[in-house]
């Protein structure tokens, strides 16, 4: 019996697992980070996960439901449609209520709303719980983006960001390689209740996890060794929080350096907690910075939710391989990504830290371009084996643009702003995705020829290599303007208090 003291009787994958769990914790900064990254970053792959369902599972949907090409792309436009709509209220309660249980109640929402769908008999009631479920999801952008700037150091956001929208990658690739899987193997409609059963279980981890912050910074969790719970704060509390500032803020201090005034016409005066939100939105816009990073993140999902569609039947018809060999390719593009939207934000925050103020535009901008070198020869070769490396590396360039963008977001506005504006943003991005299945399967319709579907799909995926481009380029003139609206955020703040 001496000899199995000591032992650890854990297998192989819980010992990598607890592994990969620790050195989580350190890169973070300790475990009470880490678990609120974790739960922020599960409600985003959730969401993305939803959003790959349908062109997974477009086979068994036409096959069940009579459904055409067209229906498919409706399907996938419908639910972000629906979002688009939903994000200006959505804005509002987030800069009004408590965020933990808006989300709470929106998870509760999307789970029901999901397993209608599993129950659907036709394509007219599959529409309309795609219509629910996009009312929903329209949560998770402000929440998480208000959430974030309240949880973490402003320092941090870009690498912070980075761990969170992780995410959504791993979700996109999760709808699209398991999901997808399990709807061949099964049925669509299990596909759609494992999706709900998942929600239940993010429900109950959100409401065990997750703890309402202090608006402001006033309950930031700064790096430290040992575990500790972020500071909880009734509703009331958190309202006359959140005056910490934000010394740590290396854009602002910069800025301070460099003696960058802000723009007077821009400084508020007031507290624009009671903004109503017409005029909310319409200041949020008013800033140039965020008016082109709105438009630059718009454009880069309008092209990711066109891939996440017909990705699978562009690489199937296009090289000819399996739907089983495109799933065995997905996670290896997916790793690219996921590497990608992990390096984006530190890279930016490394840049910072080396007194470049406009690293947070500068190297989303490069990411775009440099994506769009990379798709352009890997769409147009028929080898296989220079195609994956291709698709790999621009993946990593289209997810590295996000972190950045979305720390630089919050950086140029007031912290009452955050969900108000973030729902401007999430309004655009979603009426994006939702034209984007259609445009895409539209132009697919008008460039296949009689013989061949992969020809369309090939020059459709081609011509929206173009709006990347210009999407890098616009951003590139966010330069010069983001050091000055970052000085204008700072007044505004100081001005308010």
């Amino acid at each position: 019996m001496s000899g199995h003291v000591g032992r650890d009787d854990r297998g192989p994958f819980r010992k990598a697992a607890d592994a990969l769990l620790r050195r989580l914790t350190t890169l973070v900064g300790g475990r009470a980070r880490a678990q609120v990254i974790v739960i922020l970053a599960c409600v985003l792959a959730l969401d993305a996960a939803d959003k790959g369902t349908v062109g997974a599972l477009a086979p068994g949907l036409q096959r069940d439901l009579g459904i055409s090409e067209t229906e498919v792309g409706a399907l996938a436009a419908v639910s972000s449609g629906a979002g688009a709509l939903a994000a200006l209220p959505v804005g509002l309660l987030t800069d009004k209520v408590n965020r933990v249980r808006l989300l709470l109640v929106s998870i509760g929402m999307w789970a029901a709303a999901m397993a209608v769908g599993g129950l659907s008999g036709s394509f007219e009631m599959l529409l309309l719980s795609r219509v629910a479920l996009g009312a929903v999801t329209a949560t998770s952008g402000p929440t998480i983006a208000s959430l974030v700037g309240d949880y973490f150091p402003v320092a941090e956001r870009g690498r912070i960001y980075g761990f969170i929208l992780a995410g959504e990658m791993l979700g996109a690739g999760f709808g699209l390689v398991v999901i997808g899987d399990l709807g061949d193997l099964l049925s669509w409609r299990y596909s759609f209740w494992f999706l709900a059963l998942i929600g239940l279980v993010l429900l109950w981890t959100v409401k065990r996890g997750l703890a309402e912050p202090a608006r402001g910074g006033q309950s930031r969790m700064e790096p430290e060794e040992g575990p500790q719970q972020p500071h909880r704060q009734s509703d009331d509390a958190g309202e006359d929080a959140g005056q910490e500032g934000r010394q740590d803020d290396l854009a602002q201090e910069v800025v301070k350096q460099q003696e960058i005034a802000p723009e007077p016409a821009l400084v508020l005066r007031r507290d624009p907690a009671g903004m109503s939100m017409w005029r909310a939105v319409v200041y949020t816009l008013r800033i140039p910075t965020n008016r082109v990073m709105i438009t630059a993140s718009a454009v880069g999902y309008f092209f990711f939710a066109g891939l996440r569609t017909f990705a699978v039947q562009f690489v199937g018809g296009h090289y000819g391989l399996s739907r089983v060999a495109v799933s065995g390719l997905i996670p290896i593009v997916g790793l690219g990504a996921l590497l990608g939207v992990l390096s984006g934000g530190r890279l930016a925050d490394r840049l910072m830290r080396h007194r470049h103020p406009n690293a947070r535009v500068l190297v989303p901008a490069s990411a775009y371009i440099i994506s769009v070198v990379l798709f352009l020869p890997a769409m147009v070769t028929t080898s296989l084996v220079m195609a994956v490396p291709l698709y790999t590396a621009a993946a990593f360039g289209l997810a590295a643009a996000n972190p950045p963008l979305d720390a630089a977001r919050l950086d140029v506005m007031h912290f009452r702003l955050w969900g108000r504006a973030e729902s401007a943003r999430t309004l655009l991005r979603m009426t994006a995705e939702a034209g984007a299945p259609v445009v895409f399967g539209f132009v697919v319709d008008m460039l296949s020829g009689p013989a061949s579907r992969a020809t369309g799909l090939e020059y459709t995926f081609l011509i929206m290599l173009a709006p990347l481009v210009a999407n890098g380029v616009i951003l590139l003139r966010a330069r010069h303007t983001y050091p000055r609206d970052v000085a204008t955020a700072v007044a505004s703040e100081e001005s308010t208090r």
